[in-house]
């Protein structure tokens, strides 16, 4: 069996990001990967997928962006180079290819059995993501079996897809950006939207991610929200990274030819229904956009930069049919696919350790795991609401290795 004072487990921005902190405090560890590093980059996006924060905004410890278009939006590919060159920048300690079946208390540490072999560690850190599984509502399971059911994770491209009509559920930015390139494909798509966020992609002459890192939105910590939980599951932002640095909308979207309806409330005998409530959910989605827009206004007016910005704007709200249709046929629409983008869940079943609530969840405060020297990095809104950006792991990594060190020089203390 072999051993390591620290296992990391996955080898993606937040694995790495823990790594750099731990070789600078000379903490023994090893990153186990099941594939290589960035693994999920490679091999669970969609061909066309673009990061939604700027260039700049790559920023791990000790690394940043050194191009020659800062404010441009990196492709995979060039997101997989980016976390490759991080990993030998510092030297990560990745062991690829090995895949994790169990995590298990061993003594005073845990036991990790892989592929290859078994280890044994002081202290774990999970970095496997958020985003292992996609969620699918049960009611998918009374599709009709002529009609394809797939997730953004089966998604490469429009053209794998079956000719016809396709049917995305959810509106946050997988959903909007998928609805886009499948319409523009020639296969008509109907759109279901829940609650979402609204925003331009630019504001005042600004990219939108600069605006919420300058005001300090994406920095908000834990006690500065009245609801961690709600917090955590606000839907991701209406983006989409491309060249022409586009603002993506339903308006966008029913400009070139899709289909909106509310969110899917039941499917029997090839219908779906829809709520009814679509024009208040993109109501309230426009109220929201507009209070983060005056917040950005009144920022800029007390930073005093007035004079070197663009004049304030709103966007046109929300255009909707007074009373959107409730019910489609799915034969009748030539519907032939319909995509799932309604959101992600991490795979745990590994983790045989008693650290879930009754839903799954991992039990922790900002990482720290309810198994002592249990770790966790890389969630929504673990400790900011920056925490599952690229840009977000590293202040959080940070502060998890500082606890965690804190936490082996106790165990040595205790020991002694």
């Amino acid at each position: 069996m072999r051993q390591a004072t620290v296992i990391i487990l996955g080898a993606g921005q937040a694995g790495l990001a823990m790594s750099h902190y731990l070789t600078d405090m000379s903490i023994d560890h090893v990153l186990l990967e099941r594939g290589q590093v960035a693994n999920s980059w490679r091999t669970e996006r969609w061909d066309s997928l673009r990061l939604l924060t700027p260039n700049w905004q790559s920023r791990l410890p000790g690394f940043g962006y050194e191009g020659e278009d800062p404010d441009g939006f990196r492709t995979m590919p060039e997101t997989i180079g980016f976390l490759d060159a991080y990993a030998n920048h510092i030297a990560a300690p990745v062991k690829p290819e090995t895949e994790v079946h169990r995590v298990y208390r061993r003594g005073d540490g845990y036991g990790v059995s892989t592929n290859k072999g078994d280890w044994k560690c002081r202290a774990i850190v999970i970095a496997t993501g958020a985003c292992n599984i996609a969620n699918v509502p049960g009611l998918a399971e009374a599709l009709p079996k002529h009609i394809h059911s797939i997730t953004p994770l089966d998604y490469s491209n429009a053209n794998a897809l079956p000719k016809g009509g396709v049917l995305v559920v959810g509106a946050s930015a997988t959903g909007v950006q998928l609805a886009k390139e499948i319409q523009l494909s020639g296969r008509p798509v109907t759109l279901a939207v829940g609650e979402h966020v609204r925003v331009p992609r630019s504001y005042r002459g600004r990219d939108i991610k600069w605006w919420m890192d300058k005001t300090g939105v994406l920095d908000m910590g834990l006690a500065e929200v009245d609801d961690v939980n709600r917090a955590r599951n606000v839907p991701s932002l209406q983006l989409i990274g491309s060249t022409t640095h586009e603002t993506i909308s339903l308006n966008s979207l029913q400009s070139i030819g899709v289909d909106i309806r509310g969110r899917v409330m039941g499917l029997r005998d090839n219908r779906v229904q829809f709520s009814g409530s679509l024009n208040n959910v993109c109501s309230l989605a426009d109220l929201k956009m507009n209070r983060l827009l005056q917040e950005i206004d009144n920022w800029a007016c007390n930073a005093g930069m007035e004079g070197d910005l663009e004049s304030p704007y709103r966007l046109r709200p929300t255009q909707l049919p007074a009373e959107p249709a409730l019910d489609l046929d799915l034969n009748t629409a030539g519907i032939k696919t319909i995509l799932w983008a309604t959101g992600f869940r991490p795979d745990y079943s590994w983790l045989d350790l008693p650290v879930l609530d009754r839903k799954g969840r991992l039990r922790h405060q900002g990482g720290v795991v309810d198994s002592p020297g249990v770790y966790v990095l890389g969630l929504p809104f673990l400790r900011r609401r920056k925490s599952s950006l690229i840009d977000g792991v590293g202040d959080d990594a940070r502060d998890l290795s500082a606890h965690l060190s804190s936490y082996l020089a106790d165990a040595r203390s205790r020991a002694a």
